[in-house]
């Protein structure tokens, strides 16, 4: 699968370039494309934003027009949040994405100047607009949270499950002889406390405590923890009893 290219038409900060391609790097995406900036290229106010995303893992080309950038691109999406009086489709973030993902060529992704927005020169080149489900009565996105919705939209479906570095377990899940003996081991110390009283009532508390403590989904380590916590409130409790003896 081709990613997808990013197109920022006539963007005014270095800032804002460089906080899309941060958002960008994110994401795994790298094609940035400008097209006539403002401050002109390279910019260090951009390579500063971007926190190393710029030139190490965004590459930024910059073109002229923007038929130019988009020469090689056989999809082309506009953002806007303007009906701009064309018959174009308008999808939203999700719809977009899934388009993009079934065009077998580069495709593009325009976003307008922080000011204006798109003109509807450029529009008019476009397959289709993108809009986001914003308030009408400030519908305005700054350019980098624009970028970064879409970078967000394109990453989410492609992604098969929580990211890698929270897929391996931090400790082995408690076998249930664990589990098991360290609910007895509780239940122990809360006969000794006088807590199951009265008699009667010992069985359904039982069952409530032994319901919560197994919804818990508990490690071998939180098992051992939790069993160094009662010991040490029993040992606790010991030395209480003693003073008042005394």
């Amino acid at each position: 699968m081709v990613l997808p290219a990013f197109i920022l038409l006539a963007p005014q900060m270095g800032e804002n370039i460089g906080a899309a391609a941060r958002v960008m790097a994110n994401f795994g995406l790298t094609d940035l494309r400008l097209v006539a900036p403002r401050d002109g290229w390279p910019n260090p106010a951009a390579e500063t934003m971007s926190a190393g995303a710029l030139p190490d893992v965004v590459t930024a080309q910059v073109f002229e027009r923007v038929e130019d950038a988009i020469r090689d691109c056989g999809l082309v999406l506009a953002t806007t949040a303007r009906p701009r009086g064309m018959e174009k489709p308008v999808l939203g973030a999700s719809e977009a994405v899934a388009r993009v993902r079934a065009t077998p060529r580069r495709t593009a992704i325009l976003f307008g100047a922080e000011r204006s927005g798109l003109p509807n020169e450029a529009v008019a080149l476009a397959d289709a607009i993108l809009s986001f489900p914003v308030s009408p009565s400030f519908a305005s996105l700054n350019l980098a949270q624009a970028v970064a919705l879409i970078a967000h939209a394109y990453s989410e479906a492609n992604a098969s499950g929580p990211p890698a570095a929270f897929t391996d377990a931090v400790d082995a899940p408690a076998t249930r002889e664990e589990l098991m003996g360290m609910m007895e081991h509780f239940e122990d110390e809360l006969d000794r406390a006088g807590f199951f009283f009265p008699e009667a009532k010992r069985a359904p508390m039982v069952l409530n405590l032994r319901n919560a403590f197994t919804r818990a989904g508990w490690t071998a380590q939180e098992v051992r923890t939790f069993r160094g916590a009662i010991k040490a409130l029993a040992i606790g409790r010991g030395k209480w009893r003693v003073k008042r003896e005394d």
